[in-house]
């Protein structure tokens, strides 16, 4: 059944103001090897949509304005399907997405009703289960390494790496999946290593 699902969320990147921590040997915390570049564009972040499934990533796409129904629908019309159809997931795959109000709209829910797309059942408040957290942390890692020097490199930085990511990481995330839950399960709805 995992397979057959398209996991999605939002993301925003970048805080280059974010605090990051390297363990080092005494008198060693000057090396290069030891820190950690900054971005240098002064700061700016972007948001960002993307969607994966087990045979790899689909569609990523920047949010340029601010983040309503419509906007999320019309990222939808323009995204979903055509990545349904790259990773041949079929006319019969399932749709994942968080309870943000923006994709659980009346107008949300009648779009994807009328494109005979059937959304996985999402608990409200529930721990982060979705997979694509840990490609969104992949991505992040990846991008910082190439230093993007503006907002519009740092796109550019996201869209390739997010392409380059491996088939057997997007689908060992996914085969995690029952042992994400399971975890849960067990914890009672408290955190877990996932």
């Amino acid at each position: 059944m995992w397979k057959k699902v398209l996991w999605s969320d939002e993301t925003k990147k970048f805080d280059p103001n974010a605090k990051r921590y390297v363990w080092s040997k005494p008198n060693t915390a000057h090396r290069p090897e030891c820190t950690i570049p900054s971005v240098k564009y002064g700061g700016g972040s972007i948001m960002l949509w993307g969607c994966f499934s087990s045979a790899g990533t689909g569609k990523i796409v920047r949010i340029v304005e601010k983040m309503d129904g419509a906007k999320y629908r019309d990222i939808l019309e323009e995204n979903l399907l055509e990545s349904a159809r790259e990773l041949r997931l079929g006319r019969r795959f399932t749709f994942q997405q968080d309870n943000d109000p923006k994709h659980k709209a009346k107008s949300t829910m009648e779009w994807f009703k009328n494109k005979h797309i059937n959304v996985l059942e999402w608990p409200s408040q529930s721990p982060d289960l979705n997979p694509i957290e840990d490609l969104w942390k992949d991505l992040k890692t990846a991008v910082h390494k190439r230093s993007p020097s503006n907002v519009t490199e740092l796109e550019l930085f996201c869209k390739e790496e997010w392409a380059k990511m491996s088939v057997s990481t997007c689908a060992n995330l996914v085969e995690s999946n029952p042992r994400r839950l399971a975890a849960v399960i067990a914890a009672k709805g408290d955190s877990t290593k996932y």
